[in-house]
């Protein structure tokens, strides 16, 4: 457990690994800022939180919108000060034969994934540069790291967010702000459920471990580069993924 209530926000966490990603950062002694697309949601999320004993503020926003992300890192900070840790988790997910892809399916799955990072990542970073500390952990995904049939945009803005990890922790890493990835493979959340069933049967052949992995799994690893046990990893994409990518 921590000695101090650090503050940190989860995106996407209304939900699946996001959900998972808040409930255990909670528990290890966070107060957590719980954003979703759905306030509803995030509103969920919370009361489990504080029911649990924790504290948790919940909001509403899109990830992809200026003004929602000002508004985040904002409650935010009137609710637990500075904020300490940011987990870009918010996603969505929309599976597609290339040809049928339309420009706008591409460009919603480039503006929630890698602009929402980017966004939110840019709300943060000032005041933990100013501060010398931060950690920022971004949810990308086995896919950005190999592909996935019709999965084009959905792997091409996963394969961006660990770009931009690297680049990043190469430029702010001596400052004090330590930025890694998670790569999860498939997980049991509604995003991946709401795939084909022929395309997560393929996929669960293809696993060495021969399952798909829990969100309490992924959350794990996202606890562990938050803490001070992961003081040496920089610009690194951890891969809870049941085997599909080895490193």
């Amino acid at each position: 457990m921590m000695t101090h209530r650090a503050s940190a926000i989860v995106t996407g966490a209304g939900s699946g690994i996001g959900r998972a990603i808040a409930l255990r950062l909670a528990a290890d002694g966070y107060a957590v800022l719980v954003n979703d697309l759905s306030g509803d949601r995030a509103q969920v999320v919370a009361s489990e939180i504080i029911s649990a004993g924790g504290m948790a503020t919940a909001i509403a926003g899109d990830v992809a919108r200026p003004e929602d992300v000002a508004a985040i890192h904002a409650a935010a900070e009137a609710s637990h000060g500075d904020v300490d840790l940011l987990v870009n988790n918010a996603g969505i997910a929309h599976q597609a034969a290339f040809e049928d892809l339309e420009l706008e399916d591409f460009d919603r799955m480039f503006a929630v994934h890698v602009r929402g990072t980017f966004l939110m990542t840019k709300a943060v970073m000032p005041a933990m540069l100013r501060r010398g500390e931060g950690v920022i952990v971004n949810v990308a995904s086995q896919l950005g790291q190999i592909g996935g049939i019709e999965l084009v945009h959905y792997s091409g803005a996963k394969a961006a967010i660990i770009g931009m990890t690297k680049a990043l922790a190469r430029e702010v890493s001596s400052c004090g702000v330590r930025v890694n990835a998670v790569a999860p493979g498939p997980i049991n959340t509604p995003l991946v459920l709401g795939l084909s069933e022929e395309w997560r049967e393929r996929k669960k052949r293809e696993l060495p471990l021969g399952r798909f992995g829990e969100p309490e799994e992924v959350a794990a690893t996202v606890a562990f580069l938050a803490s001070p046990a992961a003081s040496l990893f920089v610009g690194q994409t951890l891969g809870p993924n049941s085997g599909d990518v080895m490193l």
